[in-house]
């Protein structure tokens, strides 16, 4: 069932979010050569509770971490772990996910370690763009057919693949709701949106193929190909007109916020165009 919500409990989900935003700014800030998957986690943690919240991945279906922290090829549910040290070149995604006074935030982000290959830049260039094409398209009577076929498109026009084995999802009081968005679709299909749904939008966009395997620890997800893998994430409301809020970038501004060349917001990597 899609739960809509008011103007009140989007507000608690801005304010979640907003939260959120400075956590992960303050991770970023930390991530160099040299430091651990475990370091960053404890940090995320210490954040998260200092403003109030707690780390809803931590615990959530025995999950053993508050973020998930996954290197070069693995797409989702990196397990932070002392034996994991940041190499110059690596590329990491961190995804992270909190909740404060009842209602949820989820965001990622993937950047690299020192200085990185230009194929992976433009994994992560790329891989950030798609969610801005994707969320051009979450306009009230849209339907998430269309959000999935256009950050598709946009992966393949570049030569990469959407993860097709995990998805975004509704959010609200709980972490998962529904529906799922998915990161590929046929425009036109699937379900309306429609003004007061709050979902997360995160491609997972690969370099190589899509498919996936799962390790013994039965969380960390790579490439079946070992090929490098991307993530970007916000959490959006949608509005009864024009593009959706979202909730997890503070200040954005849809109208003010200056565009790089791409035609993109000057935000992330993609304030280096």
């Amino acid at each position: 069932m899609i739960s809509l919500k008011n103007a009140a409990q989007i507000q608690k989900m801005r304010d979640a979010g907003k939260l959120l935003f400075e956590v992960e700014s303050q991770v970023r800030e930390a991530i160099c050569p040299g430091i651990t998957t475990a370091d960053l986690d404890v940090l995320a943690e210490q954040l998260i509770r200092r403003g109030g919240a707690i780390p809803s991945e931590k615990g959530y279906e025995g999950y053993p971490c508050s973020i998930c922290a996954s290197i070069n090829d693995v797409v989702v549910h990196g397990i932070p772990s002392d034996r994991d040290v940041l190499q110059e070149g690596d590329i990491i995604s961190i995804d992270c996910t909190l909740v404060l006074d009842g209602w949820q935030a989820d965001s990622a982000f993937t950047v690299g370690v020192g200085k990185i290959s230009p194929e992976a830049a433009r994994l992560i260039r790329n891989t950030e763009e798609c969610f801005w094409e994707g969320i051009r398209q979450c306009v009230a009577g849209n339907r998430l057919g269309d959000l999935g076929h256009a950050v598709e498109a946009h992966a393949r026009s570049a030569g990469f693949t959407p993860i097709r084995d995990f998805t975004g999802h509704g959010i609200g009081r709980s972490m998962h709701e529904d529906p799922s968005v998915y990161n590929y679709g046929e425009p036109g299909r699937g379900f309306r949106l429609r003004k007061g749904m709050t979902i997360a939008v995160e491609p997972m966009i690969a370099a190589g193929n899509w498919h996936v395997e799962i390790a013994d620890d039965g969380w960390t997800a790579r490439t079946r190909d070992h090929s490098l893998c991307a993530h970007y994430e916000h959490t959006i409301a949608i509005n009864e007109e024009g593009y959706p809020d979202i909730l997890t970038l503070p200040d954005f501004d849809w109208e003010k916020t200056p565009l790089n060349a791409g035609g993109y917001p000057r935000i992330s990597h993609l304030a280096e165009d």
